[in-house]
This record gives structure tokens, C-alpha cells and sequence, in this order.
């Protein structure tokens, strides 16, 4: 999505933070020239690189412009510093390292030589930006250094969520001005795949561009539907197949950014931004299928009457929006803001084994064959251990918390893959004030200083956002994207979560992609409604272990769960350790698992 957009000097004062464009007395923030002048290359650099993007900044209020520009600035620079074709690729990830490394030292000394790391820098300490959550997108873009190929459109997808971070920065700058981009935490699903649409597009746009450096950055999945597209598209060839490929994927693409259930209930302006985006990559779309075989030989462009005719209202309507709106300038700045180590080599070096158990036990050996994938685990009884020593019902889940890390230490050192945990159900909401407020206050602090947040553990979140306070469910998604790259236990906490609510709105999915004829609805299969879940990739549950004397399941993960085997204990939650987690694995590799088979042959107990 790139628009052609011209900016004034006067647009620029107009949006610089506090600057009150009094020539005769210094800004009262202190800006000296040279944090100007970055600011300016910022501008220049973001206007060139990403016209699209720049042309949507100029919808945000003014006070937000100046650091939006710093951050895609520096987006921009990295991925020059990436694509630099005459450098090598050790020395192109070199540079993409040491631009970071060298970020890390700025934000400590609180400035830059380097002008957009000058004005990023700035950017982070007046707006108190933690700018440790771009790691994972810096990540990728080492990863775009050794031209990454995708097997699939899940591959794929994992890859687009690199731009989520920058996104979340802008969202988090709106928040700081007192007009918050609430993009419906119910509606996540239209995120990403808005941030999908917003990727497609782009690639489809510099599909020339990049056949001549040898990248076709589309999924395998995509490319095999259409035999001969992929050899006629590396080769410069306009066919039949690659004709249809690409109409295939224009229109995906139009689906994914057309999420008009996103913008809804979110303030005019941000949700002008939004809207405006989208009006911009489908007209980037239509260019695109107008192409035809020059699509092949250069970048489409939209005209610029149909440039014009979705921007100049959109500037009316945003300026009006923003005009209403009492805003927040930057605060002072912060004396000192750090960021995460972006490489994944350093990430890994943080990451250090569990603590071992107090009284040294080891986990059992489990033959491979023996192990299951995943197991589910509802932690039961914590309420009732603290009545049994006269605490107030909070005082138990407090002490759970103990019993739940203990479950991540038992599981990693044992080698299991995938770990859940039921930690607040939808009908948890019944329960006093108190009890819910401690639960959630718990699972919060534990994202943010739990002893779990340095072990290789990628952590998932699964439930819905209603009622869940803001900060934990940001809280949530950011520990998803830091961890995302981790590839030892999986561990999923399911919180607000209820299994019939999950089924539900996984047929409602279903049910729209079905409307949008992304599915024939007479050849809908188990497949498909799986993939519509909201993690299509975990594995079906091979163990449910529930503690607490109780012997149901409770609504949880029924999909999941169909061919479990269950385990009860009788321990409240507070009163396990890792060793009750072996045991419960032990007992699973003696038992008989059958699948609605015959038991000649299989091997286990009788």
C-alpha cells in the first residue's frame, strides 16, 4: 500500500510535540536542532520508503505524527539494512544486529548519533515506550535475511505477525494521548487477519520487485493449488496459472482487510485510520488485478483520482474527530528505557533450566512411544485447601500459584511438548469479588515477574477478553509475542475460558468463511472446523488430570479432550508438585489406548 502524499513545513511544525510555533522562545520540551532535524529525516524517511503509511500518520492527531514517523523510520532502516543485495547475508544480519545493539546503548545513554535512533530514542523515553516487545519483529527480520520460504499459509501467518509489535507501539501512543485504538479484544481474529490482508497486499504490490532478488514470499500451500505458477512467476512469465494465482490472492487479501466488526465501538478518529487503510489496500488490489502482465515488470499504483477520492475525505473526517477531542501531549521524559537483546541467539542465552526439586527428585523415564503430547490439567481445590485451614478462599489460589509452576518445572524436565492449564472458567465469574480480583491479580504479576518468564516456554493464552481487565489481557498478548520463538514446552493457560463458548464461536468462524466462499459448506469436514479454533495447531489432548476429589471435566477443551484419558486425584491443587505431574504421566504410559480399535496387537495392559 503505497499513496503519493505531500507534506509542508507547517504540517511538520504542527505536529512536533508541545511546539507552540513561537519563533522568538524555545520549545517549551526542549527540542534542540539536531532533535529536529531527526525528526525531519523521520518524515523524509517514512514519506519515501512507505507513502501508505505516511499518508495514514497524516490522519492521526498531530501530537502523534512526530514519534509514529520515528517508529516506522526505524522499521524502514531495518529493512534496508536486510534487502541490501550487494552485502552478504553474514554481513547483512551483521548490520541488522548491530543497528539494534547499538539501540540498546542509546536508550541507556537516553540519545543518538544516529538521527533515527535519535529521534526513536526520544520517541521512547517522552511517550514510555518498552520497546523490548520489538524483539520478535527484529527477529524476522533476520530471519528475512536468509529469505525465508513458507511451507504454508500457517508459516506464512506466523511470519506477518511481526509487523503486530510496531502496530501495538501506534496503539500504545494513542492510548498515552487519551484517544485509546480499541480494536475490540473480542475481535482479535479480524486483527490479525487485517494485519494478514495488510501483508498480502504489500507483497503482491512488490511482487516484481522481489522476483528480481529471487524472493517469492507466498506460502508453498498457495503456490502448489496453481501447478506451473510458481516456475512461470520465477522465470517472468505471465500465464494462465499465474493470472489465476494471483486473482486467487487479490481476492483473499480483500477479505482479510474488509473487517468492518473491527473499528466498531472505537473512537472516530482511530477508527478513521482504520477504515481508511483498508479503502487504500483494496484500491491497491484493484490496481494490482488491472495489471496484468505488467505486474510482472513493476509495482502497481491506484490513480491518483482514486487516491484522492478516499484521502481527502478521510482528512475531513479525521481532522473534525480529532478537532472534539481533548488530547495528551508527551510526558517528560523517562530517564532511562531498555530493550531486550533482539537476536535470538541472545533471547536463548537468557534462558536458563528449572529450578531443581527440594528434594531432588528426578523425573521417570518415560519410553518416547509412552509420552503423551499434550496434557490438560484442571486445577481444582484451591478454595477448599485454604477453608481447611481456616484462610479466606484468596489465600488458596495464592498458594496454587506455587503448584502451577512446579507443573511448568515437572513438564520440561520430563520432555513434554504441550501443557494446559485451566486456571478461571466463564462460570468462575459467579464467585465473590475478592476470590475473582486475587485470581486474576495472580496470573497478572505472573506474567510480568513470574519465575517462568526466562525458561523455554512459549506461552498461549486461550479464552475470551469480556469482563477480563485491559491490562491483563495486554499483558497476555505480549508474553505470546515474546515468547513465540521458544520451541520447548508450549504452555497454554486457559483463563475466561468455557469449552461450549469455543465451539461456538468456532462455528460462527466457520460460518462466515463459509458466507465469504472461502468454504464449500457441502464439504465442510473435522478439518476445517478445526482449523477455524482459535489454536488451530494445538494437539488433541492425550491426558486430563483433574485434582480436588471432583470427577467431571467441566467444560473444558471438549474438542480437544474426545479421546483423553482421565485421571482424578484427590490432592487439592495447592498440595501437588512435579512429582504428582510424573505420576499422572506414569499412569498414562501403562494404559491402553485404542481409538475405537480392536486391543489385538496393541500393546499395553489388558
Amino acid at each position: 500500500m503505497r499513496i503519493t502524499t505531500h507534506s509542508t513545513t507547517a504540517d511538520f511544525d504542527a505536529a512536533l510535540p508541545a511546539q507552540r510555533r513561537r519563533p522568538a522562545r524555545r520549545p517549551p520540551t526542549g527540542e534542540d536542532p539536531l532533535l529536529r532535524a531527526a525528526y525531519r529525516l523521520c518524515l523524509r524517511t517514512t514519506q519515501v520508503h512507505d507513502p501508505g503509511i505516511f499518508a495514514l500518520i497524516q490522519l492521526m492527531p498531530a501530537v502523534l505524527r512526530p514519534p509514529c514517523w520515528a517508529l516506522w523510520a526505524a522499521a524502514s532502516v531495518l529493512d534496508d539494512l536486510a534487502d541490501q543485495r550487494d552485502a552478504q547475508q553474514a554481513e547483512r544480519e551483521a548490520r541488522v544486529q548491530a543497528w539494534t545493539q547499538a539501540l540498546q546503548c542509546d536508550l541507556a545513554a537516553g540519545t543518538s548519533t544516529d538521527p533515527v535512533r535519535r529521534a526513536l530514542v526520544d520517541t521512547a523515553l517522552r511517550w514510555h515506550l518498552d520497546l523490548s516487545s520489538l524483539q520478535g519483529a527484529v527477529t524476522s527480520t533476520l530471519d528475512d535475511v536468509n529469505d525465508r520460504r513458507f511451507a504454508d499459509w500457517a508459516e506464512w501467518r506466523a511470519w506477518c505477525e511481526a509487523l503486530v509489535p510496531w502496530v501495538d507501539q501506534v496503539r500504545h501512543l494513542f492510548e498515552q494521548a487519551g484517544a485509546p485504538m480499541t480494536l475490540r479484544l473480542d475481535r482479535q481474529q479480524d486483527y490479525k487477519r487485517f494485519i494478514d490482508g495488510a501483508q498480502l497486499t504489500d507483497i503482491l504490490t512488490d511482487l516484481s520487485a522481489d522476483l528480481t532478488q529471487g524472493l517469492l514470499l507466498l506460502p508453498q500451500e498457495a503456490l502448489d493449488a496453481f501447478p506451473g505458477a510458481e516456475d512461470d512467476l520465477r522465470q517472468g512469465s505471465w500465464s494462465p496459472a499465474t493470472a489465476a494465482l494471483v486473482r486467487e490472492l487479490t481476492g483473499l487479501a480483500r477479505r482479510w482487510v474488509t473487517r468492518p466488526a473491527m473499528t466498531r465501538g472505537m473512537h472516530p478518529g482511530a477508527a478513521t485510520v482504520l477504515d481508511t487503510a483498508a479503502c487504500l489496500m483494496r484500491a491497491q488490489l484493484d490496481a494490482v488485478d488491472a495489471a496484468g502482465h505488467t505486474l510482472l515488470q513493476r509495482a502497481p499504483r491506484p490513480s491518483l483520482v482514486t487516491r484522492t477520492r478516499i484521502l481527502v475525505p478521510a482528512r475531513l473526517r479525521s481532522g473534525l474527530a480529532w478537532s472534539l477531542t481533548p488530547l495528551t501531549a508527551a510526558g517528560p521524559r523517562q530517564p532511562a528505557v531498555t530493550v531486550r537483546e533482539p537476536s535470538p541467539a541472545a533471547d536463548d542465552a537468557n534462558l536458563r533450566p528449572p529450578p531443581a526439586h527440594l528434594d531432588g527428585a528426578r523425573p521417570p523415564r518415560i519410553a518416547a512411544d509412552r509420552m503423551p503430547a499434550h496434557v490438560a490439567v484442571i486445577m481444582d481445590g484451591n478454595g477448599r485447601w485454604a477453608e481447611q485451614r481456616g484462610l479466606p478462599r484468596p489465600e488458596g489460589h495464592r498458594a496454587g500459584n506455587a503448584a502451577a509452576h512446579e507443573m511448568v518445572y515437572g513438564a520440561l524436565e520430563i520432555g513434554l511438548r504441550h501443557l494446559t492449564l485451566y486456571a478461571f472458567s466463564t462460570e468462575n465469574w459467579k464467585r465473590d469479588t475478592e476470590e475473582i480480583t486475587t485470581i486474576l491479580e495472580a496470573i497478572r504479576r505472573d506474567l510480568d515477574e513470574g519465575p517462568i518468564r526466562n525458561l523455554d516456554v512459549r506461552q498461549r493464552w486461550l479464552g475470551h477478553p469480556d469482563k477480563l481487565p485491559a491490562e491483563l489481557v495486554q499483558a497476555l498478548l505480549r508474553e505470546e509475542r515474546r515468547t513465540r520463538n521458544r520451541t520447548g514446552l508450549t504452555l497454554t493457560v486457559c483463563i475466561n475460558y468455557g469449552g461450549r463458548d469455543e465451539i461456538t464461536r468456532t462455528a460462527a468462524a466457520l460460518a462466515q468463511a463459509t458466507r465469504a466462499g472461502a468454504i464449500d459448506p457441502h464439504l465442510i469436514g473435522e478439518d476445517d472446523f478445526a482449523r477455524h479454533l482459535p489454536h488451530p495447531d494445538m494437539p488433541d489432548v492425550d491426558l486430563l488430570w483433574r485434582t480436588g476429589n471432583e470427577q467431571r471435566t467441566s467444560n473444558f477443551l471438549p474438542w480437544h479432550t474426545t479421546y483423553a484419558e482421565l485421571y482424578f486425584t484427590p490432592d487439592h491443587w495447592p498440595d501437588v508438585d512435579r512429582r504428582d505431574l510424573w505420576q499422572a504421566i506414569t499412569e498414562y504410559s501403562r494404559r491402553q489406548r485404542r481409538h475405537g480399535g480392536a486391543t489385538h496387537g496393541m500393546r499395553g495392559r489388558s
